[in-house]
């Protein structure tokens, strides 16, 4: 025999573990057939562990077939490539399948600004508003903002008024309110204060409700505030700087009002609303201090005069003759007051200016189907408040 070694158990007579030469089938066939710690599995350790393990019907046994190295690469490359592409496959199943669920769900987890930014359209009627009014063409009204016209717009168009008064309880709420005012006048400024505030209080929040606008907290909280100041202004200042007094909050709340409503995000038509309202509500609630700004005898007279003014034009009578009759009345209240007063006669013209502002103030709560809040709110306070400035004036 030769001295040759055995090649069938020596391992080292081939090339380094670094760069193994062996074919793609033969590595196949070793991972297949060699799954404990053998001398095989721990010499060539590396190789296996760099070739990931494919399925089993992959790793078949395949009769081995002479390569060249070269063809042995391409072919591995071919493997390769084919495993690449069944893996992005099935990732793009996965893809797909995980999609569909969230699809799906998307309608329900839309976010509300997408829904705000899409066409707008009419919702559905309300189930609870009832069947449309046959014969006009307008469907009712829904709580989901779905337009339609106004009851005081059909009611011009049917040729009905849109005017509803108050009625007799806002009337005595305001009698009472007068007769509260002429009381204190006369004991002392700071006794008129109390109802006074009263009606500046509800003046503010019933102009707001009256023009559609509530709730307006920072609106009403505005107006008031200038109310309060005119007021301070006029018992520091004194009865003789009442016009100065009450002039200069009125301006100063009027620019508070313009810069609170540049602020303001929303559309330029809201604003501009939004600012005439908070200007006529802050200027209405300002100018009642007029009350503490005249002469005490005046404002009893002018207040008591406005008591009986609104209560008889809450008498159930024609328009034209309820007018007539409350004016007569507010002038011979004028009268009576006056005469208890030290105004006398003169107290006529008092009662019969301050009554003729009053019922200003009366068609203004009573104008476009206002509601029952703006009822026992604007229809009791705008008269008192519409008829301080002819208290004033008048009663110098």
């Amino acid at each position: 025999m030769t001295n040759q070694p055995y090649e069938g158990y020596d391992p080292y007579q081939q090339q380094p573990p670094a760069q193994p030469q062996w074919g793609y089938e033969e590595q196949q066939y070793a991972t297949q057939q060699w799954q404990g710690q053998t001398w095989e599995t721990q010499t060539h350790a590396p190789v296996q562990a760099a070739q990931p393990q494919a399925p089993a019907a992959e790793t078949a046994y395949m009769p081995q077939q002479n390569y060249t190295p070269a063809q042995q690469q391409a072919q591995a490359q071919a493997q390769q490539a084919q495993q690449q592409a069944q893996a992005q496959q099935q990732a793009q199943q996965q893809a797909q399948a995980q999609q569909q669920p969230a699809y799906m769900q998307q309608p329900q987890q839309a976010p509300q600004p997408q829904q705000a930014q899409q066409p707008t359209h009419t919702p559905p009627p309300d189930p609870g508003s009832g069947p449309a009014e046959p014969g006009t063409g307008y469907g009712p009204a829904t709580l989901a903002g779905n337009a339609r016209i106004t009851d005081a717009q059909r009611a011009r168009l049917e040729g009905r008024s849109p005017i509803i008064e108050p009625g007799m309880q806002p009337a005595l709420l305001t009698g009472l309110l007068g007769l509260l005012l002429a009381v204190a006048a006369p004991v002392s400024s700071y006794a008129l204060v109390v109802p006074l505030v009263i009606l500046q209080a509800v003046t503010a929040a019933g102009w707001f409700r009256l023009n559609g606008m509530w709730p307006a907290r920072q609106g009403i909280a505005l107006a008031f505030l200038g109310a309060l100041a005119a007021d301070a202004a006029v018992l520091v200042a004194g009865r003789e700087q009442a016009p100065a007094a009450i002039l200069g909050p009125l301006g100063i709340w009027v620019l508070l009002s313009l810069v609170l409503q540049l602020r303001s995000h929303a559309d330029p038509d809201t604003r501009m609303y939004g600012l005439m309202a908070t200007v006529a509500a802050s200027a209405l609630a300002i100018i009642a201090t007029g009350f503490l700004g005249a002469d005490p005898d005046a404002a009893s007279v002018g207040a008591a005069a406005v008591a009986v003014a609104v209560v008889a034009r809450a008498l159930p009578l024609p328009t034209v003759a309820s007018v007539v009759v409350s004016v007569l009345a507010a002038a011979g209240a004028g009268i009576a007051v006056g005469g208890m007063t030290g105004v006398g006669t003169k107290g006529a013209l008092i009662g019969a200016g301050a009554a003729v502002c009053a019922l200003a103030g009366h068609r203004a709560a009573s104008y476009d189907y206002p509601s029952r809040f703006v009822h026992f709110t604007a229809g009791v306070a705008l008269p008192l408040a519409a008829a301080a400035p002819a208290v004033w004036i008048l009663g110098r």
